[in-house]
């Protein structure tokens, strides 16, 4: 009696939780019609098919979205997809569309459906206004994890300032990000060519939970990488992990001009939580002069979000010796190139393009293909707005990566890196690029260029 009275207890609670959690989770589709949707920005045609939302691609119309008409601030939103080769679509969440932006054009949150060989499917795409947040290029596993031509099911959790995605049960994508609180869901039906009209995605078994959130929000994975854009700010996790700021977005702590012992009083200005170099003409370190770290780093990650201005030079270093080169022109180290590589003149010296954007400077030309030949441009640039520098320094192995993407590899101090810096304008500099450990450095190359979010985790 008593394991039948025990037995009967756990069905009771087996039954009592499933029953809490449907009841936590509710329809935003009820399988019949597309009541409570709206239809924006294009013409697409959604239709409803045997219990399933289908969108339709036609040619000589933009994105076009079905939205729910209700928006929604935290929430955990589940549904099946069905997607094939060649097309493109994905689902916005928190999204917005106000007259005064682009005359209501659908932007925000997307998490992307992308069946493309690049295989970024679960990613967090931020349609129509700062492009890619979160690719899937460090998270190789989960580009796996969506097939093609098959119904795949998806997770997003949209809880504060934390959106996580989960695609077939993988986790594909974390982001902190403060952008937007609240907004409306919408599926998408991508642009496309003629030759694409008629093709299909389908969604179906659409279901939102908005209470009891944190007793139904999975346990994150944390060997997946999270990218944070709260401005100056350490999340838990990146604390946890290692990371520090550079800087503190407020003062000029932990900084001096590269040849002074104290921060320049001219040259550069703290705006809004943004470092900036002020434009002087072009003139390499002759206003402010470059910014160094007082400390010195060996093994490292580092990453920085630089803006640039039109026709703007300027560069992060590492490995820089201040003692090197007291006269003019910029201290000495290897260099991470940020330049507007279209109205720079500079773009065009150097050989192969080692001069531009994201390149180590003069030495190794940035370029994504020769690591992804699935990529679709060999550097995803965010024009004039921001973009986000990381370098890795693992001993003799660096690494570039510009907005997510590695772009330069390479392995320093062997004879092949000996012979790069002979025909550079290194070539000078004794055992140029082989110190143990050096300083960090923004570059006054007199054009305006702002600065945020600065951090380094040193590697053990």
């Amino acid at each position: 009696m008593k394991n039948t009275f025990l037995g009967l207890l756990c069905l009771t609670f087996v039954f009592l939780s499933c029953a809490e959690k449907k009841e936590d989770f509710k329809p935003l589709f009820n399988g019949i019609n597309l009541e409570g949707w709206e239809i924006k920005n294009g013409t697409a045609p959604f239709t409803v098919e045997d219990g399933a939302i289908i969108g339709t691609y036609t040619s000589g119309t933009p994105n076009t979205f079905l939205c729910t008409k209700e928006t929604y601030d935290d929430f955990i939103l589940t549904f099946e997809s069905y997607l094939g080769e060649e097309t493109n679509s994905g689902v916005m969440f928190r999204a917005q569309s106000t007259p005064e932006y682009r005359a209501g054009r659908v932007h925000g949150y997307q998490m992307e459906m992308d069946p493309s060989p690049r295989k970024w499917t679960g990613g967090i795409f931020d349609e129509a206004r700062r492009g890619w947040i979160y690719n899937l290029e460090r998270n190789p596993e989960a580009k796996d994890a969506f097939k093609l031509n098959e119904w795949n099911s998806f997770r997003i959790e949209s809880i504060g300032n934390s959106l996580k995605v989960w695609v077939n049960g993988i986790q594909s994508a974390d982001v902190i990000d403060d952008m937007d609180a609240s907004g409306f869901i919408g599926l998408q039906v991508h642009s496309c060519p003629e030759r694409l009209n008629g093709r299909q995605v389908k969604f179906k078994n659409i279901q939102i939970c908005t209470t009891n959130l944190e007793k139904h929000r999975k346990v994150s994975d944390q060997k997946i990488v999270q990218y944070s854009y709260l401005k100056n700010t350490l999340t838990e996790r990146e604390q946890a992990e290692g990371w520090k700021l550079l800087w503190d977005g407020k003062t000029t702590n932990g900084w001096r001009g590269a040849k002074l012992t104290d921060f320049p009083t001219e040259g550069w200005s703290i705006e809004n939580g943004e470092l900036v170099v002020a434009d002087a003409g072009g003139a390499e370190s002759e206003n402010g002069g470059d910014i160094v770290t007082i400390e010195k780093y060996g093994d490292f990650e580092l990453e920085v979000d630089f803006k640039i201005t039109k026709g703007a030079n300027s560069g992060i270093k590492y490995f820089v010796d201040t003692d090197l080169n007291k006269g003019k022109g910029s201290s000495i180290g290897c260099e991470y190139q940020i330049l507007d590589d279209k109205f720079h003149p500079d773009a065009k010296k150097g050989e192969n393009g080692n001069r531009t954007l994201a390149s180590l400077y003069d030495l190794i030309p940035a370029n994504a293909h020769n690591f992804n030949p699935y990529e679709s441009t060999p550097k995803r640039v965010n024009k004039y707005e921001w973009n986000r520098a990381r370098i890795v320094v693992n001993g003799d192995d660096v690494e570039h990566y510009l907005n997510g993407i590695l772009v330069v590899k390479y392995k320093r101090g062997n004879q092949q890196w000996r012979d790069l810096v002979a025909s550079s304008k290194y070539k000078d500099w004794p055992n140029f690029g082989e110190v143990k450990e050096g300083n960090i450095l923004l570059q006054d190359h007199g054009d305006k260029v702002y600065f945020k979010n600065i951090k380094i985790k040193e590697l053990q």
